[in-house]
Parts: C-alpha cells; sequence; structure tokens
C-alpha cells in the first residue's frame, strides 16, 4: 500500500507539472513560425527481479526531461543558427547495482537522484557542414542505432567498450566539446568530435554547471562514418568509427597526491541498421553492434550487440513494436563475460503516451561484488511526451 501511495504521489506530481508544459507546446505548435520550440517528457520503469542476481525484489526510477529550442533564422537575426537546452531530472533506485548486479545496466535510465543540465549549445550550418559547440551528449550524435533504440538495455544505447573503459560525455554526464559533421552528399556523412577528457563528477558539480579544464584532464576525440543505402528500396544506414582517450588518474582519491598514471584508452566500432521487410504498414528491421578496443587499460575488450524489431505486429498502422535482441560483453583481467538477453514490446497509445512491457535475462552478472547468479528482470515502462 505505501509504495502504491507513492505511485500515486508521483502520477499527480507528473500531471500538475505536464499539463501546463502541454498546453503550451500546443500553442506552440499552432505557431509553426516562432523560434522557440518547447518539448518535455517522462519516462518511468517499474523493475521487477524475478530470480537470481544480489536478490529478488521491485523498486522504481524515472527520467523527466525538458528540450528549449531557438531558432536564429525564424527570429530574424541569421541563418543556419540553432541554440538548444536540455534540463533533466533523474529519480529513485538503481536496480543494477542494488538488486541485480549486471555490469550493462537493464534500464538507459538508470543515473541516481540528479537534477541537472544535460545539454547546453550552439549549432551553426554553413553550407553542408555544422559546427556544435558547449556542453554535449556524444551519444546523440555518434555510435547510435535507430533499431537498437528501442531497446532498453544500456548497452543497445552506447557500446561498453566506450561507456565502460572511459569517462564518456553521456547520459546522464556531459561534457564541453566541439563537434563538426561533413554532409558529403545526401549518402554520406562524416562526423568528428572533441571534448573534456574527464567530466567532472556529481559530487563536485551536481547541477553539471561546473566545467572546469584542468591538469590531467586530458581529451576524447571521435570520429565517425555514416553511409546511406537503399537495399531493394529499403533504407539502412552502417557507421564505423573509432575514439582515443588520454587523462591522468590519480593514483588514490586525494586529489592534492601528485603522483598519477596515464592512461591511454582507444577503440573502434561499427553499427548496422537495415530494414529488410516492409508490407504496408508492417515492417522488420534488423541492427549489428561491435564493438573493440585492444588498449592495456581498457576494462571492456570487445562487445557485440544485434537484434531484430517487427513493427505492426498487432497494429495495423504500426503503433507497435515487438523486439528481440542480444548483448555480448567480454572483459579483460580474468572476469567472465557477461550477456544480456532483451525481449521487449512497446506499444502507442496515442501520440503522446506509449508502454512498453519489457523482459531481460542476464547470464553471469558481472557488476556485482561478488559473484551471483543468473537473473531475470521484468520491467515495465511508461513514458509521456508533449
Amino acid at each position: 500500500m505505501k509504495k502504491l501511495y507513492t505511485y500515486s504521489r508521483l502520477i499527480l506530481f507528473c500531471s500538475f507539472i505536464f499539463l501546463p508544459l502541454h498546453l503550451i507546446a500546443q500553442e506552440s505548435s499552432i505557431r509553426e513560425t516562432d523560434a522557440f520550440s518547447f518539448e518535455a517528457s517522462y519516462i518511468g520503469d517499474n523493475i521487477n527481479n524475478l530470480w537470481g542476481g544480489i536478490k529478488t525484489g521491485s523498486c522504481y526510477l524515472g527520467l523527466a526531461n525538458f528540450h528549449l529550442n531557438f531558432d536564429t533564422e525564424k527570429a530574424g537575426l541569421w541563418k543556419g543558427g540553432q541554440f538548444h537546452v536540455n534540463a533533466a531530472n533523474t529519480h529513485g533506485a538503481s536496480p543494477s547495482s542494488e538488486i541485480l548486479g549486471d555490469m550493462q545496466v537493464v534500464s538507459n535510465i538508470d543515473a541516481g537522484n540528479h537534477t541537472y543540465l544535460q545539454e547546453i549549445w550552439i549549432k551553426q550550418v554553413i553550407g553542408n557542414v555544422e559546427l556544435t559547440a558547449g556542453l554535449q551528449d556524444l551519444n546523440v550524435e555518434f555510435a547510435n542505432s535507430e533499431h537498437g533504440a528501442l531497446f532498453l538495455n544500456s548497452s543497445f544505447g552506447i557500446l561498453p567498450v566506450i561507456s565502460n573503459n572511459i569517462t564518456a560525455p553521456i547520459f546522464p554526464l556531459t561534457a564541453l566539446g566541439l563537434t563538426a559533421k561533413w554532409n558529403i552528399s545526401d549518402k554520406t556523412s562524416w562526423l568528428s568530435a572533441v571534448y573534456d577528457g574527464s567530466p567532472t563528477v556529481f559530487d563536485y558539480n551536481p547541477y553539471n554547471i561546473k566545467w572546469q579544464f584542468i591538469s590531467g584532464d586530458g581529451l576524447l576525440a571521435i570520429s565517425e562514418f555514416q553511409y546511406n543505402i537503399n537495399l531493394s528500396e529499403l533504407p539502412g544506414i552502417y557507421k564505423i568509427g573509432g575514439y582515443s582517450h588520454s587523462h591522468l588518474v590519480e593514483e588514490c582519491l586525494d586529489k592534492k597526491v601528485p603522483d598519477s598514471l596515464h592512461h591511454d584508452i582507444f577503440g573502434f566500432y561499427a553499427y548496422a541498421d537495415q530494414k529488410v521487410w516492409e508490407l504496408n504498414h508492417k515492417s522488420i528491421g534488423i541492427f549489428t553492434q561491435l564493438g573493440y578496443s585492444p588498449a592495456r587499460a581498457s576494462a571492456n575488450n570487445y562487445y557485440l550487440g544485434l537484434g531484430m524489431n517487427y513493427s505492426g505486429i498487432f497494429s495495423k498502422q504500426g503503433q507497435d513494436v515487438l523486439g528481440l535482441a542480444i548483448a555480448y560483453e567480454n572483459f579483460s583481467g580474468g572476469i567472465k563475460s557477461e550477456t544480456a538477453i532483451e525481449l521487449t514490446y512497446q506499444r502507442q497509445l496515442t501520440k503522446n503516451i506509449f508502454f512498453q512491457p519489457d523482459f531481460q535475462y542476464i547470464v553471469n552478472p558481472a557488476g556485482a561484488c561478488h559473484k551471483v547468479s543468473n537473473c531475470l528482470a521484468g520491467n515495465l515502462r511508461l513514458g509521456i511526451s508533449f
């Protein structure tokens, strides 16, 4: 009863928050020529560990996102300019560390309790080149999968050879950077970026507004080539990229200690998203992710992910998607590999609301301090957007 009461209060709170935002969004959509646009969303996960792992049980976690965009051309200032702000609030439990013990993280909104600035950047388009400067999330432009985005396990969003090996500017903690995208043709693009190599942690930077370049931070550089293709008139996108991360790591937690280790980590990755069948509003898409990091300091030296989506399986208008995917993460240092098998189903109830039941079977959870047995996690996700 206490948990039900807590959830009821949360739903009531979200209603008071999002109702006025919805009205604002409706008004903005009517005036399409306005320079400002606003979006808001909320995602909630109710996760249950059905067996295995650290312990059985259930928990709740949520993510609220607020996006504000400003178009300089629509404002009558100059052509090709855009300003973007993304603020976020994460709250609730951390199921992977508290009850499951997996390394890859079963929920991609698992981030602890924070209210912070996720992104704030300015973009300028000059011909077929886009330049973006400011606080950025690497995973928005790099190392992402269109079909993999359906799944809730974090590995299908950002490869573990990046997220587990380096302090990358990804959800929830981002960093200052400069990104350049060259749209070579309608089919090909080349992206490159450089970021602060060590974002300041939430303990010293609770709202992600204290951006510092200090000695030892180093740099993270990443580059990606994208190729769009139609196979039998079915769209696909293929990506290949590489990254290099260099910074100093203190040998102890006392920042006054001068002795440090210089860590250089690099790696490569490849993505493939391809629609293989389509009829009316039904379609099947497949994806593959590959990651390899041969550097000596890499904790995760290679990763393989693959999956398939079936859109429109139960709806005539393609308003639902059924997906099955596998993520395999291999570790260095004698740690056994971890495999996550995910079965998920997403149904769009209205234009702004979806629900998504999800099951993940984790083979050899590797994130706990001690060895734990294989576990089965069940998740019910609810999403609202305006």
